[in-house]
């Protein structure tokens, strides 16, 4: 036997399965695929009694931005577009 109870969550509607322990311990791996690809929770029971909530997990921590993490770490002199060499000593110019 299944049972939905709806319950109110930032005001969405959220469907939460009940499901008996006998049929969870049957299906458990499949089970627990839907909680993460849907993002339900399933409440296990025992004799019609709660005794464990699958809920999906958190989602993964975002990373932080790469650009930009230098800022105020380091300092930056002189010019930096310029080249490094006057172009006469560049060799690739010369005859």
């Amino acid at each position: 036997m299944v049972v939905f109870n709806e319950i109110k969550k930032d005001r969405d509607l959220v469907m939460q399965e009940t499901i008996p322990i006998s049929k969870f311990k049957a299906t458990c791996l499949r089970l627990l695929d839907n909680v993460k690809k849907t993002g339900k929770s399933i409440i296990v029971t025992r004799n019609g009694e709660p005794i464990a909530l699958v809920t999906p997990p958190p989602p993964p921590p975002k990373p932080d931005q790469w650009l930009g993490c230098l800022k105020d770490r380091i300092k930056i002199t002189g010019d930096i577009i310029a080249p490094v060499m006057d172009e006469k000593d560049w060799e690739v110019l010369k005859d």
